[in-house]
């Protein structure tokens, strides 16, 4: 007799039954059997084997239930979490890839009715993260492995230190500004009175004499006045001088921390900063004629 088509009834139930991947209801999970329609489901549960299973099970149904429900959980779980980690994702899927292994658990052999029951029951007992949407239900996966949840306490401990370090850098300019600010508000300009000499001495001037004594007058009243006018100048000057040298020595003092932080800044700005483009591993693209036609507008490779 021939081998039938590979498109006929026959042979596409061969392969169908090879893969294992039949209708749930013709699977019977106490014998661990597969029946290919209603007839022989009907005749596996007439059999001797089958109603032996069904006295074991009726000795204690619920160690049975107890026993397939572990199992069912413990597999979609392996699966949720070796496939798609974290990632939040529809229920349907994973339970679709989930019975697509030959050798899985039936859920009409759990204490789960359905899918949405045991998706509920998920969230309830905290294994995972459950949100329904208009769509369907979307489950993640909460990994409580041990070595995970060190990881994630090591980064958020590394984030903390590296946010404190900046606080603490920020406070520090902060503070050094306000110190200068504070020192330029209290260097104010002094003012000081005009000193003469001799308070008696008066200054005066006579129109109706001649012009012989209005000059002599005028230049004992301009030597008297030029004397003090080069005193005045020259303490205005020693003022000035020791002001600015104090100023100075007050400014190094109070820039003395931000001098360092602007150095650390030009030191890092300076040593990230490159003069020059040309790096090896690069493709460049000659625009130029003199290493000859043939390389014109080609591109190359910097060794």
């Amino acid at each position: 007799m021939g081998k039938s088509d590979f498109l006929s009834p026959k042979a596409i139930a061969n392969r169908i039954k090879s893969k294992g991947l039949q209708k749930l209801r013709w699977y019977c999970q106490m014998c661990q059997k597969q029946c290919r329609d209603e007839n022989g489901f009907k005749c596996h549960c007439m059999s001797e084997s089958h109603q032996r299973q069904l006295l074991l099970a009726s000795e204690n149904p619920q160690q049975f239930m107890d026993y397939f429900s572990e199992e069912f959980r413990n597999d979609f779980l392996e699966l949720l979490r070796r496939r798609f980690g974290t990632k939040r994702v529809h229920n349907n899927i994973v339970y679709n890839e989930y019975i697509s292994h030959r050798e899985h658990i039936h859920m009409n052999a759990t204490q789960w009715e359905t899918l949405t029951d045991f998706t509920k029951w998920l969230g309830r007992e905290g294994l995972c993260k459950v949100d329904e949407t208009p769509k369907g239900w979307y489950i993640q996966y909460i990994d409580r492995d041990p070595e995970t949840i060190r990881r994630q306490q090591e980064q958020e401990r590394k984030k903390k230190q590296d946010l404190d370090d900046e606080e603490k850098t920020a406070k520090f300019i902060e503070q050094q500004v306000r110190r200068g600010l504070e020192g330029k508000e209290l260097e104010q300009p002094v003012y000081t009175e005009l000193n003469r000499e001799n308070e008696e001495e008066k200054v005066t001037f006579n129109l109706n004499k001649g012009a012989s004594t209005s000059i002599a007058a005028s230049s004992k009243t301009s030597s008297v006045l030029g004397a003090n006018a080069l005193k005045m100048v020259e303490g205005a000057v020693k003022r000035k001088e020791s002001a600015h040298s104090s100023g100075q020595s007050k400014e190094k003092k109070k820039k003395s921390a931000l001098d360092e932080i602007m150095e650390l800044e030009e030191e890092k700005k300076r040593t990230s900063r490159r003069d020059y483009w040309l790096q090896p591993e690069i493709v460049v693209k000659i625009v130029t004629k003199k290493l000859g036609e043939k390389y014109h507008k080609k591109k190359a490779v910097v060794k």
